[in-house]
C-alpha cells in the first residue's frame, strides 16, 4: 500500500459563490481581466478588484464601456499571449455573444464565470439558464456547478482545461445567479501554493507579439479554408471529452477532491426512475430523492457538470434500462423542446429500443421562480405513470 500525503486544506470559510470564484481568480492570477459590471455577476469582479487593489494579486484589470468591449479586449489580450479571465451574466453575455464566437474560433482559452440570469424581456435580474443556452453553439465549453464549492473548484479546473493544447477554447463556469452568487456557505479553499501549482504557467504556442515567429490572427476566411477551420474547432470541442476527466483526475491527485466523470450520479444505479438537472437545483433534487426513497420509490438523480460538449454516450449508458426519466429545463427553446431535453433525446436514441427509457420534459424556475421539493417530487411521480402525455410540462406556473 502506498501512503499518499495530500496537501493541507485551509479551514472552511463562509463565502458566497461570488467570493469563492473571486478567490479562485486571485489564486489563478490572470494577466488581464477586462470587466463590465452586471447583476448578479458584479460581486465576483468587485471582490477580485479589491484583492488586486490590496496587492494580493498581480493582474491588470481593464474597465471597459460594455460587455462587447470586455470580450473584445479579452480576445486581444489572449492572442497577444496573456492568460485572460472575465465574468458576466444575462444581457452581458447577449452583448458579448458576437465576440464569444470569435474567441472560440480564434482558439482563445478565456475562462469566464457566468452568473446565470434570465434574459430580457420583460427585464428580470433573477436566475434561469436562458443566458447559458444562448451560448450553446458559440463554441465555448460549458460547466454547470451545484454549489459554491464546485464553483471554486471548477474555476481552477477550467483554466487547465481551456489552456490544454488539445482544447484551446473559452470555458464558461455557470453558477446560478443569487442562489449561488449571493448565498453564503462553507467553502474550503486550497492553499495558494497548491492552487497555483495545479493551474501552472500559461505558455501560449503562437503569441501574436512574438516577432521571431510572425503569425496571422483573425484573417478573412474564404470558402477554401473556412470549412476546415470549423472542422478543427469542432474536433477541439470533442477532445474536451478526453481532457475533462484528465483534469478532474489531476485535481483529485493534487487536492483529494474527487470529481469523477461528466456528471454526478446520486442513488442512480438501482433506480427505475430518474431526474436530470443542471446547477443548484441538484441540491434540492437530492433531498427529494432521499424522501421518495424512504417512501419506497426507486428514484435517482443525474446532475450534469459538463453541458458543452454534451457527453451523449456516457449519459445514455447511465440511463440505460431506466423506465422513465424527467428532464428539467430552466430555459425555454421557444417552439421546441427544452435544450437539455433535446440533448437527452439525441443521447438516448442511440440505445436499443428495449433499453430506452420514456423521456419527459419539465420546464421550471424561469425568471427566478422558486423550485420546490414538491415540484421535483411531482415530476418524479408523473413519469411513473406510463399514461403521462409526452408534452412540455410546466412546473410551478400559474394557470
Amino acid at each position: 500500500m502506498t501512503l499518499v500525503v495530500l496537501p493541507r486544506l485551509e479551514t472552511a470559510q463562509l463565502l458566497t459563490g461570488a467570493q469563492a470564484v473571486a478567490h479562485a481568480m486571485r489564486q489563478i492570477e490572470p494577466d488581464v481581466v477586462p470587466v463590465y459590471p452586471i447583476t448578479p455577476q458584479t460581486p465576483i469582479i468587485e471582490e477580485f478588484a479589491q484583492m488586486v487593489a490590496d496587492g494580493r494579486c498581480d493582474s491588470e484589470i481593464i474597465n471597459v464601456e460594455s460587455e462587447h468591449s470586455a470580450m473584445s479586449a479579452a480576445v486581444g489580450a489572449s492572442v497577444a499571449g496573456a492568460r485572460v479571465m472575465t465574468a458576466t451574466a444575462s444581457q452581458g453575455l447577449a452583448l458579448m455573444i458576437e465576440v464569444l464566437y470569435i474567441a472560440a474560433s480564434m482558439r482563445c482559452p478565456i475562462v469566464m464565470p457566468l452568473g446565470n440570469r434570465a434574459l430580457s424581456g420583460p427585464i428580470n435580474i433573477h436566475c434561469d439558464h436562458s443566458d447559458a443556452m444562448l451560448a450553446r453553439d458559440a463554441g465555448a465549453v460549458q460547466i454547470f456547478t451545484e454549489n459554491a464549492q464546485e464553483a471554486y473548484d471548477y474555476t481552477l479546473m477550467a483554466v487547465r482545461l481551456a489552456e490544454d493544447e488539445r482544447v484551446l477554447l473559452p470555458v464558461l463556469v455557470n453558477l446560478d445567479g443569487f442562489t449561488l452568487t449571493h448565498s453564503a456557505e462553507a467553502v474550503e479553499l486550497l492553499p495558494d501554493e497548491v492552487a497555483r501549482a495545479f493551474v501552472g504557467r500559461y505558455r501560449p504556442r503562437y503569441p501574436l507579439l512574438d516577432t521571431t515567429r510572425p503569425t496571422t490572427q483573425g484573417p478573412f476566411d474564404m470558402p477554401d479554408f473556412y470549412y476546415e477551420h470549423k472542422r478543427q474547432q469542432d474536433e477541439a470541442m470533442r477532445r474536451v471529452l478526453e481532457v475533462f476527466p484528465e483534469v478532474q483526475q489531476a485535481y483529485a491527485e493534487a487536492t483529494g477532491r474527487n470529481y469523477r466523470g461528466y456528471y454526478e450520479a446520486y442513488r442512480l444505479d438501482d433506480a427505475a426512475f430518474a431526474v436530470v438537472v443542471l446547477g443548484s437545483t441538484a441540491g434540492t433534487a437530492k433531498v427529494v430523492v432521499d424522501r421518495l426513497r424512504n417512501e419506497g420509490q426507486p428514484v435517482g438523480l443525474l446532475k450534469l457538470w459538463l453541458f458543452r460538449p454534451f457527453p451523449h454516450a456516457a449519459v445514455a449508458e447511465a440511463l440505460r434500462n431506466k423506465q422513465a426519466v424527467a428532464v428539467m429545463d430552466r430555459a425555454l427553446s421557444f417552439g421546441s423542446w427544452g435544450p437539455l431535453y433535446a440533448e437527452l433525446t439525441a443521447a438516448l436514441y442511440a440505445l436499443p429500443e428495449a433499453a430506452r427509457p420514456r423521456l419527459y420534459n419539465f420546464t421550471y424556475g424561469l425568471g427566478g421562480r422558486d423550485v420546490t421539493p414538491d415540484q421535483i417530487a411531482e415530476a418524479l411521480t408523473r413519469i411513473q405513470d406510463p399514461h403521462t402525455p409526452p408534452v412540455m410540462h410546466y412546473l410551478g406556473v400559474r394557470a
